[in-house]
C-alpha cells in the first residue's frame, strides 16, 4: 500500500482526478491523504466533495479554513459567502445533507506512524502547530475541538471568527480556546517562539515582519519529532524536509497541484490553468 499525500485541491477536480492518474492511484491498494481545503475558488468543489468522499477509506481528510468556512455558512452561524466562493452549488445539491455531514465528521488532525526505517510519526494538519504543542497534544486538542464541532456546531461556528487570543495558554476555556486551535491548525503561518500568532502575514519566508518566523523554524518546537504535513501556505510552496512536508503549490492561483509519497518520496504534479488570480 502507497500513503499518497495531496496539496490543496480546491475544486480543482479535472487537475486531482489527472493527478491520481500520474500516480497509479489504485483504490485497491492505495491510500490518499488530503492536507484540507478541498473546496472554494476552484470551478468543481462539488465534484471534489463527492469525489472524495467516494473514496471511503482510501482517503485521509483533514479539514482547512476553507472547508470550515463552508460549513459555518451551511450551518446557520450567520456567515455569509464571499465574493470570489464557489460554494453555491454545494449548498444548492440535492445530497447536499450528506456531502456536509462527511464533511463535519472531517478531523483536524490525523497522526501514522511512518513505515519503517524512520519509525515516527507523519503529523497532518492543514497549517501549522505552535511550538509549545507536542504530537500527542496536537492530537488532544483537536480532538477535543472535533468533538465540540460533532455535536455543537452551531455553537462553534458562532464564535470561531477572529484573530484573538493570539497566544497559548492552558488556561484558555470555551471559545476562546476552541478559536485558538482551529486559528493553529488551519490558519498559521507565522509565529513567535513563545507562542504568539500572526494571522495576517501571508508572505513568503523572508517578508515577515522582525521577531517574527515560519512555524515550522522555531527551534524549539516540541513536534519536531514528527513529519508534518500541511497545505495553506501557497507562497511558500513544495517543501521535502525531515520534519516538514509542504504541499500547497499554489493549484488554483495557476500553479500545480502536487502529491507526494510518504513512504518512497515519489513526486507528482499537474499543472493549473488557473481559476483565480492572487488580490
Amino acid at each position: 500500500m502507497a500513503r499518497i499525500a495531496i496539496g490543496d485541491v480546491q475544486g480543482c477536480l479535472t487537475e486531482l482526478r489527472a493527478l491520481l492518474d500520474r500516480a497509479r492511484f489504485s483504490a485497491d491498494r492505495d491510500e490518499l491523504w488530503f492536507v484540507g481545503d478541498l473546496v472554494n475558488r476552484g470551478p468543481q468543489s462539488l465534484g471534489v466533495l463527492r469525489f472524495v468522499r467516494a473514496l471511503g477509506a482510501n482517503a485521509r481528510v483533514v479539514l482547512g479554513n476553507h472547508d470550515l468556512h463552508l460549513l459555518a455558512v451551511a450551518f446557520g452561524s450567520g456567515r455569509e459567502l464571499r465574493k470570489g466562493d464557489t460554494l453555491d452549488e454545494i449548498l444548492q445539491a440535492s445530497d447536499r445533507d450528506r456531502l456536509l455531514e462527511w464533511l463535519l465528521g472531517c478531523p483536524l488532525a490525523v497522526c501514522a506512524a511512518q513505515a519503517a526505517p524512520e519509525g515516527t510519526d507523519d503529523l497532518m494538519v492543514h497549517a501549522g502547530v505552535v511550538p509549545q504543542w507536542s504530537v500527542a497534544e496536537v492530537q488532544a486538542l483537536a480532538s477535543e475541538v472535533q468533538q465540540v464541532l460533532r455535536e455543537r456546531p452551531a455553537e462553534l461556528f458562532a464564535g470561531m471568527y477572529g484573530n484573538k487570543p493570539d497566544r497559548w495558554s492552558e488556561t484558555l476555556q470555551g471559545i476562546d480556546r476552541w478559536r485558538f486551535v482551529i486559528n493553529t491548525l488551519t490558519r498559521l503561518r507565522y509565529c513567535r517562539a513563545d507562542g504568539q500568532i500572526d494571522l495576517k502575514m501571508k508572505g513568503a519566508p523572508g517578508s515577515q515582519s522582525p521577531g517574527w518566523q515560519p512555524w515550522f523554524e522555531v527551534d524549539t518546537r516540541r513536534s519536531r519529532d514528527a513529519r508534518v504535513i500541511v497545505g495553506h501556505w501557497s507562497t511558500l510552496g513544495l517543501r521535502t524536509e525531515p520534519h516538514l512536508l509542504a504541499l500547497d503549490t499554489g493549484c488554483v492561483w495557476g500553479g500545480a497541484l502536487t502529491a507526494v509519497c510518504l513512504d518512497s518520496g515519489q513526486r507528482w504534479q499537474e499543472a493549473c490553468a488557473g481559476y483565480r488570480e492572487p488580490g
